[in-house]
């Protein structure tokens, strides 16, 4: 039997996280290996009624109360399921086939996936060996043929940032050519100099937040785009009707309401994170200390590879190696709370000896 299959999909080729993982050490995938405290996630529970559960989302409660964390007009905000699927929905709306899309390499994979998926070109910018990126490199890979700019900001996996003064000479080239500048700051509690300013400051850019990294709310898959109203129409057009679920609004609206949580939530990582780089430093060992809440190491007597393998043999430690490219010297680890971190370095230190 023959049937029509989309050639762009039928030549996309994935790879797809690992699975059963809930029984492991989380440091590979840039979560919270904790997760949000015992006693918060409980009271949410407590609001979840079989009512709740039988009615289709409503996100405007979580939209307003968003809006005003953000000190921004409920009008530039919209949700998603995940970040994932905002970019999805900003490639659609404002790429046509056959058009280009630039971006640093390495970066987020799911940007390269869905250019291959909707017949987009993909113009991947290196990075110098240096691990440095060159601006000059993104502005003049900005022709009359690019629809979207994306800006990783800290970028994943290196941690690197752009100046606001570069990400604003990108922006007026990309206006130039009409092209979208996407800033996904998926990693900004990490790193304070936000572009949300930028956003509304200019026609074209988008901004893309996430719940799942610092809020801890991977699981739910809760995306926000912030931009222009005319933007947020286009892709409020493109959206599904009911986009976000429920309990990743309702956790959202609770994570919003309580401050005291978000600055112990920052200020756990940021702890976590400092432990980890004075570890290193008393073993001297190679390390990036990136702007995201993960780093790089580099290991001292086998390949990041082999210490991935047997972390998770022995350990049952995940993190993330490269077989190739820029960082194959180099493993990356998330960010957690200082007990967390502590749990790592004394398992890598135990693997990685003579």
């Amino acid at each position: 039997m023959e049937f029509y299959v989309n050639k762009n999909i039928m030549k996309t080729k994935r790879i797809f996280p690992k699975q059963n993982r809930y029984n492991f050490y989380r440091f590979d995938m840039n979560e919270n290996p904790e997760g949000l405290p015992k006693s918060f996630v409980d009271s949410v529970l407590k609001e979840i009624t079989p009512e709740f559960l039988a009615t289709y989302p409503e996100p405007d409660n979580f939209v307003a109360k968003y809006a005003t964390y953000m000190h921004i007009s409920e009008n530039n905000v919209l949700t998603t399921n995940g970040s994932d699927m905002a970019i999805r929905y900003v490639f659609e709306t404002f790429a046509k086939e056959s058009s280009e899309v630039v971006t640093v390499s390495p970066t987020f994979g799911m940007y390269d996936v869905n250019c291959n998926i909707l017949g987009l070109k993909h113009i991947p910018v290196e990075y110098e060996k240096d691990l440095t990126i060159n601006v000059e490199k993104i502005l003049n890979s900005i022709n009359k043929g690019v629809r979207i700019v994306v800006l990783v900001n800290p970028n994943n996996p290196v941690g690197n940032v752009y100046s606001r003064e570069n990400v604003e000479r990108i922006i007026k080239r990309a206006k130039e050519v009409g092209a979208i500048v996407l800033i996904d700051e998926a990693y900004h509690y990490f790193y304070p100099n936000s572009l949300i300013d930028v956003a509304l400051k200019y026609q074209n850019v988008i901004v893309l937040r996430t719940f799942s990294k610092l809020f801890s709310l991977a699981a739910c898959r809760m995306g926000i785009v912030i931009s222009n109203p005319t933007i947020i129409h286009y892709l409020r057009n493109a959206r599904l009707t009911f986009e976000t679920n429920s309990i990743a609004l309702l956790f959202g609206e609770r994570i919003l309401e309580n401050q005291g949580l978000i600055n112990n939530l920052i200020e756990s990582e940021i702890t976590g994170k400092k432990y980890l780089v004075s570890e290193l430093k008393k073993e001297n060992y190679v390390y990036l200390e990136c702007e995201g809440n993960f780093v790089l190491i580099k290991p001292k007597y086998f390949s990041p590879l082999e210490i991935e393998k047997v972390l998770c043999l022995k350990k049952r430690i995940l993190i993330h190696s490269y077989e190739s490219g820029i960082l194959k010297d180099y493993f990356r680890v998330s960010i957690g709370s200082e007990k967390m971190m502590k749990l790592f370095t004394d398992a890598f230190f135990d693997v990685d000896k003579k």
